[in-house]
């Protein structure tokens, strides 16, 4: 199967994780990975180069706060915001899903 150039199937995590605006720089985005603070589809993952396919869950968790994100395409490079958002969706988390008992 041969792939066409203008649209990847996977990209590297940290790359991704750059290119979605989730961090500053490439080299944070890869010592987050490092660190053990990212799970694609709920297996923890300490390479950076770890492949990244769509429809993949990443659960990222920053200092202040857990994201839950759906990986929905690829960028070639680092743009602004609204072009990193066509990037992944947010998933909610199973447990904020029910409702709360008083």
């Amino acid at each position: 199967m041969v792939e066409d150039a203008g649209s990847p199937t996977r990209h590297r995590l940290d790359v991704w994780l750059w290119h979605a605006r989730c961090v500053r720089t490439r080299s944070s985005a890869s010592a987050l990975v490092k660190a053990g603070r990212i799970r694609l589809n709920g297996t923890r993952v300490t390479t950076p180069s770890q492949a990244v396919r769509l429809g993949d869950v990443l659960t990222i968790t920053l200092d202040s706060s857990v994201k839950l994100w759906r990986v929905t395409g690829f960028i070639d490079r680092r743009g602004d915001a609204r072009a990193a958002a066509t990037t992944y969706v947010e998933v909610e988390a199973p447990d904020a899903q029910g409702s709360h008992a008083p």
